[in-house]
């Protein structure tokens, strides 16, 4: 148990909501064996409050926060610059103080979100994303390295829609990926589900302390009855363990990866950027996360 003292450093998640977070859990831990006198804390802020609320936070010499949804694009107006990721990106998970009460802004998803798929050979696969936020950004420059043959972008909202799959053609323009956007209210995704050997979902649906119907699965149940048991299903969401998503796809005997790994894998990223030190305790963080689940 961390004893918290005077001199303990502040360093903390900002999001909305951020009560299911498994962060603290696994950040102290981490902490308290590589010594660093910190505290992890999981702070909601309101989006109107995200520039008051970080501002703020810089201004008593946190030493670190991590940013979670809503907030990974709209925390760019509080970043004074951006590291080369995060700016191909436009969307940032990780601050890092910088002098006169200023933040760097970073990003470490695309890191955590290819550990688990370092086994899986994706070279001219079809992947389809499900959302087009700031996790959907870092997902698809992840997916860039992979090789793969075509990506389809399927969301919701036409504008935010088509401005995602226009920026994500510019920064992919070099890498031979067919990307086409489907706005799943408009167009049957059947034949896409179908045909796809990895589906990644992006979005809050599924997710503990969310109110989405259909048992919270995305795109609805119904959709999925043309799932093949040769796709990956791949779900940001790590509590809960698994989501109903993941659950419908182990009926169908697919390969089923949760957000667990990528969130002990971007959180590892973050304490190394916020703290200079290389050697951290990925495994510690995975099981203290995981004893927690368990309770």
């Amino acid at each position: 148990m961390i004893t918290i003292t005077g001199k303990t450093n502040l360093v903390g998640l900002l999001g909305q909501p951020v009560n299911h977070s498994l962060s603290p859990i696994m950040h102290n831990a981490a902490y308290e064996e590589m010594g660093l006198d910190w505290c992890y804390l999981a702070m909601p802020c309101e989006s109107k409050d995200l520039k008051k609320v970080t501002q703020a936070l810089r201004y008593v010499d946190c030493k670190g926060l991590n940013i979670t949804i809503p907030h990974k694009q709209e925390v760019l107006k509080a970043c004074h610059k951006l590291t080369e990721i995060a700016n191909d990106v436009q969307a940032v998970n990780t601050l890092i103080p910088e002098k006169n009460n200023r933040w760097i802004g970073a990003n470490t998803d695309i890191e955590g979100f290819l550990m688990p798929l370092k086994d899986h050979n994706l070279r001219d696969k079809n992947v389809i994303v499900i959302g087009c936020g700031g996790s959907a950004r870092a997902v698809v420059m992840g997916l860039s390295s992979l090789n793969i043959k075509k990506l389809t972008i399927i969301g919701r909202n036409p504008n935010s829609l088509d401005f995602f799959v226009r920026s994500m053609k510019n920064v992919l323009s070099t890498n031979h990926i067919s990307i086409e956007g489907i706005d799943n209210k408009e167009l049957n995704v059947t034949p896409y589900i179908e045909e796809a050997d990895l589906i990644i979902n992006t979005t809050p649906i599924g997710m503990n302390g969310t109110n989405a119907h259909q048992k919270n699965i995305p795109l609805g149940n119904e959709i999925w009855d043309c799932l093949s048991n040769k796709t990956i299903l791949y779900d940001l969401i790590y509590t809960p363990k698994p989501t109903n998503w993941l659950k419908l796809g182990q009926q169908k005997n697919c390969f089923t990866i949760d957000g667990l790994d990528m969130l002990v894998e971007q959180g590892a990223f973050s304490i190394r950027l916020w703290s200079g030190i290389n050697d951290v305790p990925v495994q510690t963080m995975k099981s203290s996360a995981e004893k927690h689940l368990m309770v």
